[in-house]
């Protein structure tokens, strides 16, 4: 992840006023000794409010505050917990809790498990059933097939066989039969038939609840009995998506909500809200476009990014998906004998790209967030970096010592750059090559480290 420091990149919070007045409500707090029912009440508030603005139930936002007013007050300061430290730390906790605690994974066990889609028409049903296809094929080596129940949109048949055709997953539709209860049978019989892992079945939806719809749903899992039924919702709608929530759960008491749109303009209030509201577990999130744009739900992870502190968990599990073993290794080796080069730096562009949004990426590393704050990072953030690159000669990318004045300036022509743009890259790239050399040598760092050890007077580093 060093390479991100060589970007201007700009960061984008799905939280991120959330998160912001979090901050100025503990920062009420700063220089009192302790936590008294004066000094908590101005906090307090401006947690209300942030939660209110985020579009959280107001019950639920008095139950929230109340909460961590008992728990502030009862409990003991210790000299080296400032009040502010000691409210966030409640704060986060109550957070978890809000948001139900533990991570809970959907049911699998049978062969085959059934899953069942629910939602309205628009809240990302069916780009969620290829998602969950893909997560479940490439992540936990299961058989899928997809099934195509929602009757009233050819469309919609259409988009899951693409979706099926692009993740290598077999799609079962029948646009004759108009009925979905059919259409879901076959679908598992053929799975049984053929050894299919997991049935997931899109159904229709409408842009509103109605009798009709909901009369059709249930009936759908009466009939095909599923292990697992989910209710997909679009975040962005919030209050909206809680109150939908709540009626599909009176009618077919799913197992558990899908958040879709955590990417776009949302002020999160469904994520902190749902849970409490209809007392089942948020399951996953979608965060983009693209089909590996699915991520497991984690209360303490998404409390963490609320509150600022970032997700490094989960950068670190997306980087492990993408790390090879051997070539980290010859990485490394290039690095030491201070070897890396152009070519080296395209590869490592590559992997971070297939990590995800860089948006996200950016906002799971701790105090970035904030550092970047109010800005954006665009999806094509690396297309410069890699058009002055890709205008390289095979002799430049592997030495960059070569590059000379009037090589520079071929370059910026041929990327549609200008020769600043083109030094500046070429600057911060040795800059970067040789923190990293100083990095992988582990006699280096401790040199370092005692050097800035010294300079404290001898305090530990923090």
């Amino acid at each position: 992840m060093i390479l991100i420091s060589i970007f201007d990149v700009q960061f984008y919070n799905m939280f991120d006023n959330l998160t912001e007045k979090f901050e100025r409500a503990f920062k009420v707090l700063k220089g009192h000794g302790q936590i008294t029912e004066i000094n908590i009440a101005e906090s307090l508030k401006e947690v209300r409010r942030a939660l209110l603005d985020a579009d959280v139930n107001f019950k639920t936002a008095k139950n929230f505050t109340n909460t961590i007013k008992e728990k502030a007050l009862g409990r003991d300061v210790l000299k080296s917990v400032s009040p502010g430290q000691l409210m966030i730390k409640i704060c986060h906790e109550e957070l978890i809790k809000l948001m139900g605690g533990n991570e809970v994974s959907i049911n699998i066990d049978a062969n085959p498990s059934v899953i069942l889609m629910s939602g309205l028409q628009g809240s990302g049903k069916t780009t969620f059933t290829g998602k969950l296809g893909n997560y479940l094929t490439k992540k936990k080596n299961k058989k899928v097939l997809l099934v195509a129940c929602d009757v009233y949109r050819p469309a919609a048949i259409d988009q899951l066989h693409v979706l099926g055709e692009q993740l290598d997953i077999e799609v079962f539709s029948n646009k004759e039969e108009k009925n979905p209860i059919n259409i879901a049978s076959e679908a598992i019989k053929k799975a049984k038939a053929d050894a299919f892992n997991v049935v997931i079945v899109d159904t229709a939806g409408r842009l509103a609840v109605d009798d009709v719809m909901m009369d059709e749903i249930e009936n759908l899992k009466n009939s095909i009995n599923p292990s697992e039924t989910l209710f997909v919702v679009d975040s962005m709608t919030g209050q909206d998506a809680v109150n939908t929530a709540k009626t599909f759960n009176e009618r077919i008491d799913f197992d558990g909500v899908v958040l879709t749109k955590l990417d776009g303009d949302t002020r999160g209030g469904a994520a902190l809200t749902i849970k409490e509201v209809v007392n089942k577990p948020i399951k996953f999130v979608g965060v983009g476009e693209k089909m590996d744009a699915l991520d497991v739900f984690y209360p303490s992870r998404m409390a963490d990014r609320i509150l600022g502190m970032g997700d490094v968990v989960s950068l670190v599990e997306k980087a492990q998906e993408q790390f090879d073993e051997q070539e980290a290794k010859k990485l490394q080796r290039k690095i030491l004998k201070n070897q890396f080069d152009f070519n080296d730096f395209l590869s490592q562009l590559e992997q971070i790209k297939k990590m995800g949004n860089v948006k996200d990426l950016m906002g799971m590393i701790p105090g970035v967030g904030k550092a970047m704050k109010g800005a954006d990072i665009p999806d094509d953030a690396f297309k410069g970096i890699e058009a002055i690159i890709h205008s390289m000669t095979p002799e430049e990318r592997s030495s960059p010592g070569v590059l000379n004045s009037s090589r520079r300036s071929r370059i910026a022509k041929g990327s549609g750059t200008s020769v600043q743009e083109v030094n500046k890259l070429i600057k911060q790239f040795e800059e970067m090559r040789k923190m990293m050399k100083m990095m992988s040598n582990p006699r280096a760092m401790s040199g370092m480290m005692s050097q800035m050890k010294n300079l404290r007077g001898g305090m530990p580093m923090l």
